[in-house]
């Protein structure tokens, strides 16, 4: 776990649910999809704490998302790109571990990046791998 402040913040992922869904840089896009997340997970995803509201936040991962976890989409659910779906499907199967990223926030976790992947891990009958940030 990474405690990591947010100043400067552009706040296009708000800490009071109100989450949009980021178009992340294409490194960054790719390192989730690959599962291929370096340490310190804070300089790795800085593009993204970038696009957080101002605050202190905890991150947490790469893990298995744990049982019973209630997720909030905040894009189309479910994801209507079945070959997108079908592309990480057949990662999972292969061995790979594409990435979610999770807010969890006003005692609710949302997808903010990793419909396609959520989609994908369940229809393949295994736990998704997630990034959690966490609002203190």
């Amino acid at each position: 776990m990474e405690r990591v402040s947010v100043s400067g913040g552009s706040g296009t992922i708000n800490a009071d649910g109100k989450v949009v869904r980021p178009e992340l840089q294409q490194a960054l896009r790719i390192a989730l999809a690959t599962g291929q997340l370096r340490r310190p997970l804070s300089a790795t995803l800085r593009p993204l704490l970038d696009l957080l509201a101002d605050g202190d936040y905890e991150l947490h991962g790469p893990e298995p998302l744990a049982d019973g976890i209630e997720l909030v989409p905040t894009g189309d659910w479910p994801p209507s790109d079945e070959a997108r779906v079908t592309y990480y499907r057949t990662a999972i199967r292969t061995h790979h571990k594409p990435v979610a990223v999770l807010l969890h926030s006003g005692g609710q976790v949302f997808i903010v990046d990793g419909h396609h992947k959520i989609a994908a891990y369940r229809a393949e009958g295994a736990q998704p791998t997630t990034v959690r940030l966490v609002v203190n």
